[in-house]
């Protein structure tokens, strides 16, 4: 589970929801055609846009930057460190005996128990990583599109309410200010959907399947480096690389 999307999301709710109690009434910023016109019309912006396929996605899509687990580069690379030592200390074809949690890693451990060529493992592994970076594009596209036409129909609503108000001018200024305020209303639901719900889940789905695509990345990296025979502590040197110079291992630090 990833605490910091839960933290973010009951915060704005909180903030939102404070700054309305704190000078008025929860009911008065509810309305329901407003309601409709913002979220019927970002749904059926959805099915214009997209697939029934990849809008059967969206819901686990977006389940996902707030249920999975955070990529851990480090302990991956500990890991491999400790692949590459059984290997050098029996051989590259006890790996297949060694028990691996991650599916990536074990296919890539398979792989090279299998005494695949070098070009022959990595092109496998990279095609795996091109699928699934083309696969979270599409569901991060979805989320940020839903961003892109939440404040769009909030809008349309807004007009739709301001072309009913002015034809009741006649209502008074209290009736007026009353039907002003539902307008605006869908501008505000609008803008609530994007910029709590849509664009920061968007964001954060790039940067898990940025995070993804690295852990996978130092995969092939470390697993070449066992095909090729090299010293557990060169391979680590080298996927340290891909760390932040703060979270490399202690000689990593020292060597550079």
């Amino acid at each position: 589970m990833d605490l910091a999307t839960i933290v973010g999301l009951v915060l704005a709710v909180a903030a939102i929801l404070g700054s309305i109690l704190s000078g008025g009434t929860l009911t008065a910023f509810i309305d329901t055609p407003s309601i409709l016109v913002v979220g019927g019309g970002v749904i059926a912006a959805v099915f214009i846009k997209w697939p029934m396929d990849q809008i059967k996605t969206l819901v686990p899509v977006y389940m996902k930057s707030v249920f999975t687990t955070p990529t851990d580069p480090k302990g991956m690379i500990d890991e491999i460190q400790k692949l590459a030592e059984t290997a050098r200390r029996e051989s590259v074809f006890a790996l297949e005996k060694v028990p691996v949690e991650d599916t990536f890693l074990k296919k890539a451990v398979t792989l090279a128990a299998d005494n695949r060529p070098p070009e022959v493992i990595t092109s496998i592994l990279q095609l795996e990583i091109d699928s699934m970076v083309d696969r979270h594009k599409t569901g991060i596209a979805i989320m940020t599109e839903v961003g892109n036409d939440g404040p769009a129909f909030g809008m349309i609503g807004t007009l739709i309410g301001l072309v009913i108000m002015l034809q009741n001018l006649s209502g008074g200024p209290e009736e007026l200010g009353k039907s002003m305020a539902v307008a605006i209303l869908t501008t505000f639901y609008g803008a609530v959907l994007a910029n709590v719900f849509a664009l920061p889940i968007a964001n954060k789905l790039k940067f898990r399947s940025d995070s993804e695509a690295l852990k996978m990345n130092i995969i092939i990296a470390g697993v070449l480096g066992i095909v090729a025979g090299e010293n557990p502590r060169v391979i680590r040197e080298k996927l340290d690389s891909f760390l932040p110079p703060g979270e490399r291992s202690k000689g990593e630090e020292e060597a550079a």
